[in-house]
């Protein structure tokens, strides 16, 4: 027992690199990132079983939690080193870190873990969803590029592309339809395009983006398909299906406690590098470093991300059928008469349902708020609130809020009405307490308007 002890304890040692069952990591000289150790976790295909199969970081002393390295800097043993390190001779695959914006061993360790999930050779970690966005553009494409990218994005994405990249470093963006693939490879201009982008659920409309062939027109006109995940993480994994880079807000599922603000880029090993590289790498010299304390945080978290992931989306079917029979024009992937119904369905990672998100059309925006503020300040059944992923189900009408960057006409052409109300679904209370708080918010909706005192403030 002694000497099993003592071999737990030696394996936590950083230069012996030994994962969890024992096998220990070759030596090279690679770049931080090497695709020679991640083989074997690549052909899982079921990212719950990838993530259990990842290395398992232990903590300084052998405590089950990896150790929280919260320094700015790091100390070598030999004024030599420092110049190797800045030579890149030596680095993080060999267990020396000079800078925490470079790379810090806590946040490392997510990423091996976010890689992991994703089916990935590699991932970093950023302080928001969308510094890992725009970093990745700013590297794949550069000054005065284009890109092709879905007409149905997140505000925030939209915004960036159609108007702080034209302004700030010329590049400049063509939305199109993602399901008309002929005008998705017509939009594809030769020596100009390099990336494809695209939500796999689109937010907020929840359309659905054909992975399989949008990876398909990216390999044969040659430009790279980036796909932000962030709305389905568990549910699809879009590199086992085709694309390039996966990007996240981890912020919202992935996180779960609206408590933390982060991102994820996941994606070849020699992106990541070559995003780190101390004269070229966008993340380096933009430096959107998350903190050590954060990635201790969310990586607590992912073990669990599976569960409620499967509860959310069961818990977002329930709501969505029931809502369907009452006569409600609702959206959801995972009811049949959703256009992307068997898409998804035919994509998904088995075993995960269709996703905690779902859309409720009450026609105007006045029908739209004045439900809600029913839903919050009644019956209690969820939040006004932005984001998403939350254990509690937030609500918001997305055109007045999440997509009010998108001018008008571009909301009418991505399918965004007034009275679309966005919500997250979460898993709080039992299922039969929360549908009578919407039955009982939707009563309310045939009578008169009440004060604020009479609603129960």
């Amino acid at each position: 027992m002694a000497d099993l002890i003592q071999s737990a304890l030696i394996s936590t040692l950083p230069n012996l690199k030994k994962c969890i069952n024992g096998e220990e990591e070759e030596e090279t000289n690679d770049k931080p990132f090497s695709s020679l150790s991640l083989s074997k976790r690549l052909r899982e295909d079921d990212p719950a079983a990838a993530l259990a199969s990842a290395r398992h970081e232990f903590g300084e002393h052998g405590g089950v939690n990896m150790s929280i390295e919260a320094s700015a800097t790091f100390t070598v043993m030999e004024a030599e080193t420092l110049k190797r390190l800045f030579a890149g001779e030596l680095g993080p695959d060999r267990d020396y870190f000079v800078y925490s914006r470079h790379f810090n061993p806590t946040v490392l360790n997510l990423g091996r873990q976010m890689a992991a999930m994703e089916g990935t050779e590699a991932a970093y970690c950023t302080a928001s969803g969308m510094s890992a966005i725009s970093s990745v553009l700013l590297q794949l494409v550069g000054a005065g590029g284009h890109v092709v990218a879905s007409q149905c994005l997140y505000g925030g994405t939209h915004a960036l592309l159609s108007r702080f990249f034209t302004r700030a470093c010329g590049i400049k963006t063509t939305f199109v339809n993602i399901d008309n693939i002929e005008e998705v490879r017509s939009a594809i201009k030769a020596g100009e395009t390099k990336v494809l982008y695209v939500e796999t659920m689109a937010n907020p409309t929840l359309a659905v983006a054909d992975i399989p062939a949008l990876a398909a027109v990216a390999r044969e006109k040659g430009v790279k398909l980036v796909v932000d995940n962030t709305f389905t993480p568990m549910v699809v994994s879009p590199a086992r299906l085709g694309a390039d880079v996966v990007v996240h807000s981890v912020t919202k599922f992935i996180n779960g406690g609206a408590d933390i603000i982060a991102g994820a880029i996941c994606g070849p090993a020699s992106l990541v590098n070559s995003m780190m590289d101390l004269q070229n790498g966008a993340l380096m010299l933009l430096g959107p470093t998350m903190n050590a304390k954060i990635a201790f945080e969310i990586s607590e978290r992912l073990p669990h991300l599976s569960l409620r992931m499967k509860e959310h989306s069961s818990r977002a079917m329930a709501y969505a059928t029931r809502m369907h029979k009452l006569g409600l024009k609702v959206i959801y992937p995972g009811l049949e008469n959703h256009p992307h119904h068997k898409l998804l369905a035919s994509i998904a990672n088995p075993g995960y349902g269709f996703g905690g998100m779902l859309c409720l059309d009450m026609g105007t925006e006045e029908r739209a708020n004045r439900l809600m503020q029913h839903l919050q300040n009644v019956t209690q059944f969820g939040l006004m609130a932005v984001s998403l992923g939350y254990y509690e189900t937030l609500m918001s009408c997305s055109g007045s809020s999440t997509s009010s960057e998108m001018p008008p006409e571009e909301r009418a052409k991505a399918g965004i009405s007034a009275g679309l109300i966005r919500m997250s679904v979460g898993y709080s209370g039992t299922m039969e307490q929360r549908w009578a708080q919407f039955e009982r918010a939707l009563a309310l909706m045939d009578k008169p308007a009440m004060s604020g005192m009479d609603e129960g403030f």
